[in-house]
């Protein structure tokens, strides 16, 4: 619960205001905060505060608190690091998660804020400033961590290295790396941004870096220097490996009374139920242990919980290792819930739409007119120039659709559709396998295996996808522009189906009644939905189109969009041009319109919300054996995405499985696999649905919709090798072309199948895009690379015998033009007489500089005339420093959704 203010630590008055990291450190036992220039520098004798926060596009922000203690922490500033994280928790409202940091020990998500590496200072923090003079002083570290590093000073002597790790000595000339000969790739790559840092912090970027492999002692002048600082060369004693059986835990909870004391509650499996939301408990998991600390919960109690639970862990001897980790009721992890039988799974969704609407008030009271705002990052995620061919899935057979065929679906069938799209210097190809709601399993399991087939024979290495009936991705509809989906099914199992069951064939006929809801965003981007012909299927927030023996009605929705009213007259004449249809307003129907569905019956009429998703996550699937291990990667880049590793990019709309050409997995089919075996996890990926979309993507051929996610850096994919190979080549400023004696040779779209069309724009992104609607600079896209390079996928022996007998790809060819992507145009600015000075705009702009007090949403005294979708561009440099942390040139690298984050925590967006 919140504290008052005169019970609140004067240092986090206003802590959380901004988006991002906050540190404090205890000195003299007073909370001191600690400047962004030393963000990173821990010293071992001192205990940090670390806040972390995030504000979501809607909803509450999001706080994760740390409470870092160096080994050689004083015992009282321990104590005290504990409370003030409560009481900041307090403060905050009682919504943050904490954690505690042991120094060498600390969590995954808590050594990501500081990407490399943090090392450890020896000796006390001090809030003065003072030099460092004297003779450098020769270190030794060792680096342990695939995705994360722990570095520690280790004794700079012989018998500190070993052959299981990697090891940095940082001398005053020279940064040597040594690698066990046990140690991974990935261990050595991170090694090797570890001695980047080093090299950038302590030697001024002038230093020299050698790599020195274990085992190898002759020939090379560097090993010669490395081994001369320990007396000369001598062997590595090889340590016995010890095999221990692991033993599962057991998981037991505790009730901590108003003593402190530790009363056992019940025993597996355990129950929600089971926690009141007036006491605080401890589940015991062994290597981790959480404190859950109920709504109504006092300060007080939660500090004997805290207290209670640390005494636990020094009494039982636990090691450092032990994480524990402090939740509110109703922010609870995945983790955490997974060890209860009846948590519930979905949560309340966050209401983007309302948000929407607060925005477009705001707008309207400060005096601009806004009849409708428009959709979130509307330009398009794909280049929707490219051509596109269609085929009916009939279970070995494939039919290719012709071109009036191409956007009229079957919900009873399945269908493979390929895009073929200009890419960074070169056609790109994008398969769908769309499965019908309807349509019988052998179908489905054929359209997958045929899009795996032809996948893997193009020489483009494309991306695959899976896709499901009411579940498609927001580029599907850009790609197929004018989608009409109807009931029913052509191909002969569906047919057989319907037969044996005794159903009727729903499939539409234009003499039956038949009704279809009316969506989308543009012209370029509708869909007309046949849903069954009853009252109840209706929605205020739509259009819709019935169709009679005797009539056509357009039905409108009192809560439908001027923008609807317009892609139902033209998807009337999309399904029919004849048609001369009846418009009927919501509740003004004629009696044979209701007798038409069967009679009238209550449906939904209340504006439909569009529920708002989360920030994607970045996991990384550890193959082994017939399954895999999953581990989040948190603040994560490009540079996560690593060529040994499988990563599985989680949008909640849709996934993305990352294959790198370095991994074990060598089929699409098998990647996709994977990605339907990470939705059926519990733990994860709770209230996900297992018909969303999932994407198969080979390194070096991603996609702009998939790039859109990072900070992305094309360049990269120049250089060879495996993760250690190239961020040597990095280290050293020494990249590989990617086919060494070749230059690049784009592959162009053949002229005769150029599908220019000036004449039409594109309006793509729909409202339920989410955070997942990110435009993509001009030109995104992967590097290109010469097939001799490329890696070929081949399906596994159980994929060849479920694809056994499959048909090749078909020799026909058939191709819809398709309109291309629209250019963005700004709102222009013009000058006004509060303007106080010109400023140079980071894409070259000549833009007047405003105060940010003027530029906010809610200003009392708003300026006019500018573009409102770039407010953050009309500050100062040093005002936009100060607001947002960084320079605008790092500002607009970061991906849009990033950047729009950050102007909603500031008021401007």
């Amino acid at each position: 619960m919140p504290v008052a203010n005169k019970d609140l630590d004067s240092a986090f008055l206003n802590a959380g205001a901004n988006p991002g990291l906050e540190i404090w450190c205890i000195e003299n036992q007073q909370l001191v905060p600690v400047s962004k220039s030393s963000h990173g520098r821990f010293y071992t004798g001192s205990a940090y505060i670390v806040l972390n926060a995030v504000f979501p596009k809607i909803g509450t922000p999001q706080y994760d608190i740390h409470y870092w203690l160096g080994n050689e922490t004083k015992k009282v500033d321990s104590a005290l690091a504990s409370e003030k994280a409560l009481e900041l928790d307090a403060a905050l409202g009682s919504c943050s998660v904490q954690y505690r940091e042991i120094q060498g020990h600390e969590s995954q998500k808590f050594l990501s804020y500081f990407k490399p590496c943090i090392i450890p200072v020896e000796g006390v923090f001090t809030s003065k400033q003072g030099s460092l003079n004297g003779e450098y002083q020769v270190r030794m570290y060792t680096c342990k961590g695939e995705y994360v590093v722990h570095v520690k000073e280790v004794p700079f002597l012989r018998s500190s290295l070993n052959h299981e790790d990697v090891f940095i000595l940082d001398t005053a000339s020279k940064i040597f790396l040594f690698s066990g000969c046990n140690s991974t790739i990935q261990e050595r790559a991170k090694g090797l941004e570890v001695v980047q840092y080093i090299k950038d912090n302590k030697h001024g970027g002038k230093s020299e870096v050698a790599t020195i492999e274990d085992g190898k002692f002759v020939g090379d002048s560097d090993v010669g220097e490395f081994w001369s600082f320990f007396g000369g060369y001598a062997p590595i004693p090889r340590d016995p490996h010890s095999v221990q059986e692991s033993v599962a835990p057991s998981v037991k909870l505790f009730w901590i009374n108003l003593q402190g004391k530790l009363c056992e509650t019940g025993s597996e499996p355990f129950s929600k139920d089971m926690l009141e939301t007036d006491k605080c408990y401890m589940l015991d998991c062994d290597s981790e242990i959480f404190v859950w600390m109920g709504r109504q919960t006092l300060l007080t109690e939660r500090r004997t919980a805290t207290k209670a639970t640390e005494d636990f862990v020094r009494n039982e001897g636990r090691s450092n290792k032990t994480h524990l980790t402090f939740l509110s009721e109703g922010l609870e992890s995945p983790i955490f819930r997974s060890y209860f039988t009846n948590w519930p799974k979905t949560a309340e969704p966050r209401l983007y739409e309302e948000g929407k609407e607060k925005v477009a008030a705001i707008f309207k009271h400060q005096g601009y007119e806004v009849k409708e705002l428009p959709e979130e990052d509307n330009e398009p995620s794909i280049d929707c120039s490219g051509k596109i061919k269609v085929w009916l899935v009939d279970g070995d057979e494939l039919s290719l659709l012709s071109v009036a065929e191409l956007t009229r679906l079957y919900s009873g069938d399945s269908y493979i559709v390929q895009y073929t799209f200009p890419g960074n210097g070169r056609d790109e190809t994008l398969f769908y396998a769309w499965l019908g709601c309807k349509s019988v399993t052998e179908d489905k399991t054929a359209a997958i295996s045929h899009m795996n087939i032809m996948a893997d024979s193009a020489r483009t290495n494309p991306v695959v996808a899976q896709i499901h009936e009411s579940k498609e991705p927001v580029q599907f509809f850009s790609i197929l522009q004018r989608l009409i989906i109807f009931k029913g099914g052509n191909s002969s199992g569906y047919k057989k189906f319907i037969e044996e069951k005794g159903t009727t064939d729903e499939t539409y006929n234009e003499t039956q009644v038949a009704l279809f809801r009316v969506q989308g965003t543009s012209p370029d981007n509708m869909q007309a939905i046949q849903v069954d012909q009853v009252s109840t299927s209706l929605n205020s927030s739509y259009c819709y189109i019935l169709q009679t023996e005797a009539s056509i009605f357009t039905w409108i929705g009192n809560l439908s969009s001027a923008r609807d009213h317009n892609l139902l007259d033209r998807m009337v004449e999309l399904l029919n041009p004849k048609w001369l249809p009846v418009s009927v307003r919501e509740g003004n129907e004629p009696d044979d319109f209701w007798d038409a569905l069967g009679g009238k019956a209550e449906y939904p009429k209340g504006k439909e919300i569009q529920g708002f998703t989360d920030d994607p996550h970045l996991f990384a699937l550890k193959i082994n054996g017939g399954g895999f291990k999953v581990k989040e990667i948190y603040n994560y880049t490009q540079d996560d995405l690593v060529t040994e590793d499988v990563l599985l990019l989680d949008c909640q709309k849709e996934i993305y499985v990352w294959i790198g050409l370095h991994s074990t997995v060598k089929s699409k089919q098998e990647a996709l696999s994977l990605g339907l075996k990470f939705l059926e996890m519990d733990v994860l990926v709770e209230g996900l649905s297992l018909d969303i979309p999932v994407y198969v993507v080979t390194e070096g051929h991603e996609p702009s919709f998939f790039t859109r996610f990072f900070s992305w850096d094309h360049t990269k994919a120049n250089i060879l090798g495996n993760s250690f190979e190239r961020k040597l080549a990095i280290l050293n400023r020494k990249s590989k072309p990617l086919v060494e004696g070749h230059n690049r040779i784009p592959l162009k779209v053949n002229s005769r199948e150029s599908t220019s069309n000036g004449h039409r724009s594109i309006s793509i992104t729909p409202s339920t895009r989410g955070r997942s609607s990110s435009p993509v600079p001009g030109g995104a896209g992967s590097d290109s690379r010469q097939s001799g390079d490329r890696l070929l996928l081949s399906t596994d022996l159980v994929s060849k015998k479920l694809f056994e007998g499959s048909p090749a790809n078909s020799s026909a060819e058939q191709t819809m033009p398709v309109s291309g992507s629209p250019g963005s145009e700004l709102w222009s600015s013009n000058e006004t007489t509060s303007i106080i000075q010109k400023d140079r705009n980071i894409d070259g702009e000549n833009l007047m500089v405003h105060p940010y007090e003027r530029l906010r949403v809610v200003s009392g005294n708003p300026v006019t005339g500018i573009d409102l979708t770039k407010r953050e561009a009309y500050l100062s440099n040093e005002e936009f420093h100060e607001k947002f942390g960084m320079p605008k040139t790092a500002f607009y690298k970061l991906p849009k959704w990033k950047q729009n984050k950050l102007k909603m925590s500031l008021d401007l967006f």
